[in-house]
């Protein structure tokens, strides 16, 4: 495990100002449609400045709206197939825009964003399947983005990371396709977030940072209603009683993070089964720290050790903690 990266934490003026934001809108069942409004007003998608590409992939006659950043003019360029955060339930490639254009500039690769359905008019697994079909399409027709299938990655965030490690199990189960690498950022990788939650960090930060139990909790209520599904492997990976056959991961987390250590897990158990797992914590960093890269510096921080784990690139010396 690499060196965590030693953010500075928040002095007590920013620390009430965190703890004022983090206890609004707390219910999100109540409120998830004001939530998906207020992404759309603080992260405008100016699409047109970063040449992204707006396309659709048919599954069964409907489509499914993706976004594609293409980095260079390369002929066989680097793919990431990116599934974006918001619990299930919010976020979209218009929100995602400007992290989606900096990450594909920033790890010089041609990058699709996924407008999976979201929750809770698409409960699970209908967002999952999008992201399967849209990811099986992409690997049998490689033509279409010009590339080979040994380098696509699958990336996600949050709740999207969560459902790139679940494609990822779903391709070993249906023998359909092979990502050879995978990136999970801050992923959600179990079904409890409450009282009887095993994983310290849900107990420690689950209050006042940003990211809540609560709202976790409430994400998962809307995500998956039915609670026996809920101990599936395709909702939380981390029960996955065979894990073997998986892409080499790179999981990278946050300290103040509720979910911190139950993806610090899934790094664990993927190496028990023999896969090749690097785990990265950002020290001083929250929850969403890609949205909020003037703060820490964790965003820099992790586009590089995203690249140290893409490209085999040594993180400069200088830029090391």
């Amino acid at each position: 495990m690499p060196a965590p990266y030693k953010g500075v934490y928040m002095n007590k003026a920013e620390k009430a100002l965190l703890k004022f934001f983090s206890n609004i809108l707390t219910d999100v069942k109540r409120h998830y449609k004001t939530y998906r409004c207020l992404l759309n007003v603080f992260n405008p998608a100016f699409a047109q400045v970063y040449g992204a590409l707006d396309r659709k992939i048919i599954v069964s006659g409907r489509e499914i709206p993706l976004r594609v950043f293409r980095f260079g003019r390369g002929k066989k360029p680097k793919v990431m197939i990116f599934f974006h955060g918001g619990g299930w339930v919010t976020g979209n490639i218009d929100t995602y825009t400007k992290i989606c254009a900096i990450m594909a500039r920033r790890t010089k690769h041609t990058l699709v964003s996924v407008d999976y359905r979201l929750a809770p008019e698409n409960p699970f697994p209908a967002g999952l399947e999008d992201c399967f079909n849209v990811t099986k399409e992409l690997f049998e027709k490689t033509h279409l983005l010009g590339c080979k299938a040994e380098d696509i990655t699958l990336v996600g965030d949050s709740a999207g990371a969560n459902l790139a490690a679940v494609v990822s199990l779903m391709a070993r189960d249906k023998a359909a396709f092979w990502p050879k690498k995978q990136i999970l950022i801050y992923p959600a990788t179990y079904f409890d977030h409450g009282e009887d939650s095993p994983f310290p960090s849900v107990h420690q930060y689950g209050k006042n940072h940003l990211l809540t139990a609560e709202k976790i909790q409430n994400y998962m209520d809307l995500y998956v209603p039915n609670e026996e599904d809920r101990l599936s492997p395709y909702v939380a990976p981390l029960l996955a009683k065979d894990l073997s056959n998986q892409p080499e991961t790179l999981i990278i987390t946050a300290e103040y993070d509720p979910l911190r250590d139950e993806g610090e897990a899934y790094g664990e158990r993927l190496r028990e089964f023999g896969n090749k797992a690097q785990v990265y914590r950002m020290n001083g960093a929250l929850h969403n720290f890609l949205a909020l890269r003037k703060k820490s510096g964790a965003s820099a921080k992790c586009y590089n050790v995203m690249n140290e784990f893409l490209w085999g690139e040594k993180t400069d010396k200088a830029d090391m903690p």
